[in-house]
């Protein structure tokens, strides 16, 4: 008798053949875009970010050096503006696919190697 094979170790082997069709089948595909969706656009936004900090830094040093208050200038305040929006980037891109990836990653995910298509 078959038993079905159950969750608590490493999922049973897979085919060659049956990873071939996953990524045919049109569940992987709107996967594959549902991830580009959010990355494509939060990577050309943040290197246009980065690459505006830097030629601000190299060509407009006037203006970065312009003090806002105390010791703090443009320049101190854009930096650490850097390091906030790489955290929010990256706090985002978590929400974001526990939302809308994982849970259908995990669906596809049995549907190859159990053999479900739903829970």
């Amino acid at each position: 008798m078959a038993t079905t094979p159950t969750r608590d170790g490493p999922p049973p082997d897979t085919t060659d053949e049956q990873l071939a069709a996953m990524h045919d089948d049109p569940r992987f595909v709107e996967l594959k875009r549902r991830l580009f969706r959010f990355i494509v656009p939060a990577t050309i936004g943040f290197l246009a970010w980065y690459l505006l900090y830097v030629l601000l830094s190299a060509y407009a040093r006037d203006f970065m050096g312009t003090v806002v208050f105390g010791n703090i200038n443009v320049a101190l305040l854009l930096g650490l503006g850097q390091f906030v929006s790489t955290f929010g980037i990256a706090w985002a891109y978590s929400r974001y696919t526990a939302r809308n990836y994982d849970p259908r990653a995990e669906e596809l995910h049995d549907a190859i190697h159990y053999g479900e298509t739903s829970r």
